[in-house]
This record gives C-alpha cells, sequence and structure tokens, in this order.
C-alpha cells in the first residue's frame, strides 16, 4: 500500500525492511505511534529533524485516502 506514496521506501537491510520516510532511517509507523500518543506533527518534526513536513502530510493524506476507499467498499 505505501508504495505509491512518494514521501516513503523501503529496502530490505534497512531496518528490517521497514517502511521508511524516504531519506531518513525514521519508520512511518513511528508517526502513527507518535500521533497515538497524544503527539503533535509539529512535536513530531522537531523530535524526527530528517523528516520533512511534506513528507508527514504525504503520508496521512495517503493513508486518508487509503482509509476512505476501504469505508467505501
Amino acid at each position: 500500500m505505501w508504495s505509491q506514496c512518494p514521501a516513503v521506501e523501503r529496502h530490505p537491510d534497512k531496518m528490517s525492511g521497514a517502511w521508511l520516510f524516504r531519506g531518513a532511517r525514521v519508520p512511518v509507523s513511528a508517526l502513527f505511534a507518535n500521533l497515538r500518543d497524544g503527539a503533535t506533527v509539529e512535536q513530531f518534526l522537531n523530535w524526527f529533524p530528517g523528516v520533512a513536513r511534506w513528507q508527514v502530510e504525504s503520508v496521512l493524506d495517503h493513508e486518508t485516502r487509503r482509509l476512505s476507499s476501504a469505508v467505501a467498499s
């Protein structure tokens, strides 16, 4: 599902093949875990300076579209 999102990448030799923010060693799952635990996007960006705002927005948009299509099905 993430292969269509330009903000992320996955390589078998990086972080056990987890989906990462492109150009960083930060797993996409870290964004969702931090948001779930009450962090804001601003806090996440401060904690993970290798991740750009456009990447977070792209991941959140991608997930929103995925969930919307799942509900419509």
